[in-house]
């Protein structure tokens, strides 16, 4: 929020330290609330700054002053963004080494190379090219520049553009994936990795390791990438 032009609810909880819940997001984060957006807030928690969609906010509070173990001195952002919104944030953070959450428990961590219209190109190695549904991505972590993932040396995991050419949507890049094994959601679940059989009226269709099919909606996939 640039310049106080726009005014929002949680305005004055800013530069207040505050408990956040999100869903699908066990545990809740805790930091100062420095920036707020118009469908994204900005928390730093003392060593690192979190960028959190809202379509995850389950409830926000002020933080009881007994869980306030983080530095409570206000931080401005590393690179302020005026209009704050979450694809500035995604924009702004492309070519920059992240940590994502996509649920709680399994981090990816690499660069993002390509935004399209609802999901984006996350460049990893332990995963490769992994397509990221906008919907699902929890919190964004930037790591101090100069940081490289594993501690890799930058010629050994350069920043990756796409080798071929990306879909508009979500369920259109699934669709041009039809026939390959792939792996969705991290491989959370063994019925997530197969063969992508195809993706029809938002139904995908997946065929599992002893041959049985799988169903499920697109709109609760996560992430896909290829082994």
């Amino acid at each position: 929020m640039q310049g106080g032009e726009r005014s929002y609810p949680m305005i004055h909880y800013l530069n207040q330290p505050v408990l956040v819940h999100l869903s699908g997001y066990p545990m809740p984060l805790k930091g100062n609330l420095i920036d707020i957006g118009s469908d994204v807030i900005v928390l730093h928690n003392g060593t690192k700054y979190m960028y959190v969609p809202l379509i995850h906010l389950q409830f926000l509070t002020r933080c009881p002053s007994n869980e306030t173990d983080f530095d409570m001195s206000a931080e401005p952002e590393p690179d302020p963004i005026a209009e704050l919104s979450y694809r500035k944030v995604l924009s702004n953070a492309r070519g920059k080494f992240l940590e994502l959450f996509l649920s709680g428990h399994q981090p990816a961590h690499g660069y993002i190379t390509s935004i399209m219209n609802d999901f984006f190109l996350f460049h990893s190695p332990l995963y490769k090219d992994l397509y990221i549904s906008m919907n699902h991505l929890k919190v964004l972590m930037p790591y101090d520049p100069g940081m490289t993932p594993y501690a890799l040396k930058r010629e050994n995991f350069p920043v990756m553009p796409a080798t071929s050419s990306l879909a508009r949507t979500f369920e259109q890049q699934l669709r041009k994936m039809e026939g390959q094994f792939v792996v969705l959601d991290l491989g959370d679940s063994p019925r997530k990795n197969g063969v992508l059989k195809s993706v029809r009226d938002g139904l995908i269709e997946m065929v599992t390791a002893d041959g049985s099919n799988a169903f499920l909606h697109i709109d609760h996939v996560k992430s896909l990438h290829r082994p």
